[in-house]
C-alpha cells in the first residue's frame, strides 16, 4: 500500500469528520485526560486494516501508543482482541470512528474475498476483483482484496485497455477497436476483450488480444469456447457469477475469475470498540 497516498486519504476523512473540532469531546474531556481504546471482533473474518489504524491515530497525535494484536490477513475469531490504542481521550475520540468504519469495511472484503478463494477451490484460477470500488476508496478495498487471497484487475481507466460492448459497438467492431489501439499503443499495457458470443470470441483471437472475457456466460460455453484459445492469451470469466454458484466454474479452465461484490456490495465486518479511562 501508498504510505504517502494512504496519510493523504485519512487527512481527508478525518478533517470531512472533525471539521473545526469535536465539540463534544472537547467540552467534556480535559487536555491531560488519557484513555484506551480496545477494538474487538464481533464475528469471525480476515483482519485487515493495521496501517488505517496506525497512521490514523498518528495524525491526530503522534505520541498515541498503537499496539497491534495481528496482521493485516490473519484469520480471526469472534471476541479476539486486534488492537489496543492508549492516549489522550479528546485525540482517540476524534479519530476512532472514522479508523473503525474503514478496519470493518476492509476486514469484510478481505473476509469475502478469502471466503470466494476457499470456495473456488482452484490451483489455477485466481479470484479477482473489479473497479466496482467506493470513489476515494479503491486503493484501501484493492489492497484488502490482496490480503484475502485474491488479485487486483486494472486499478482505473489509465492502467489497462479493456474494450466493452460499448467500445465495440462506437468503432464498428472487436477488429476496429483493437487495431485503433495497437496503433498507438505502447507495449507495456495488455489489451483485454469483452465476449458474449463464440463468434466475438473468435474475432478477438484473430485480431490479437491479450486477454479475453467470457461475460456472462455459463460454465458450460465457457469449456466448450475455451478449446479455441491459443495458448498465450489469457482467460477471465465474468457477470453473474456469486458465492452460490462459484464452484461451478472451478473446472472451466480460465485465468482469472473477476467479482464485483467483492467491493461493491460487501458487509462490513462487525468489529466494535471498547473505551476505558487511564
Amino acid at each position: 500500500m501508498n504510505k504517502l497516498k494512504l496519510r493523504l486519504l485519512l487527512e481527508q476523512f478525518l478533517l470531512e469528520d472533525i471539521g473545526e473540532r469535536d465539540v463534544t469531546s472537547e467540552l467534556i474531556f480535559g487536555d491531560t485526560e488519557q484513555g484506551k481504546i480496545v477494538f474487538i471482533a464481533k464475528e469471525k473474518g480476515i483482519f485487515c486494516g493495521e496501517e488505517v489504524v496506525r497512521t490514523g491515530f498518528s495524525l491526530l497525535n503522534p505520541t498515541i501508543a498503537v499496539d497491534l494484536k495481528t496482521k493485516d490477513g490473519e484469520r480471526i475469531e469472534k471476541g479476539q482482541t486486534l488492537a489496543e490504542v492508549r492516549g489522550n481521550i479528546q485525540e482517540l475520540l476524534k479519530g476512532e470512528r472514522v479508523i473503525l468504519n474503514l478496519l470493518q469495511r476492509m476486514s469484510g472484503i478481505a473476509s469475502v474475498t478469502n471466503e470466494a478463494v476457499s470456495l473456488l477451490d482452484s490451483n489455477r484460477t485466481k479470484i479477482c476483483d473489479t473497479r466496482k470500488t467506493t470513489p476515494g476508496l479503491r486503493m484501501l478495498e484493492k489492497y484488502a482484496v490482496r490480503r484475502g487471497g485474491g488479485y487486483n484487475h486494472r486499478y482505473g481507466l489509465y492502467d489497462a485497455v479493456m474494450v466493452k460492448d460499448n467500445h465495440i459497438a462506437f468503432a464498428g467492431s472487436i477488429t476496429k477497436a483493437v487495431e485503433s489501439v495497437r496503433a498507438q499503443l505502447g507495449h507495456m499495457v495488455k489489451i483485454e476483450v469483452e465476449t458474449e458470443t463464440k463468434e466475438q470470441m473468435l474475432e478477438a483471437i484473430v485480431a490479437k488480444a491479450d486477454v479475453i472475457m467470457f461475460d456472462n456466460r455459463k460454465p458450460d460455453e465457457i469449456q466448450e469456447w475455451i478449446q479455441y484459445v491459443p495458448e498465450g492469451i489469457l482467460t477471465e470469466a465474468s457477470g453473474g457469477i456469486t458465492l452460490d454458484n462459484l464452484a461451478d466454474y472451478r473446472h472451466t479452465g480460465v485465468d482469472f475469475i473477476s467479482l464485483g461484490f467483492l467491493t461493491h456490495s460487501v458487509k462490513s465486518l462487525d468489529i466494535s470498540a471498547k473505551v476505558t479511562v487511564l
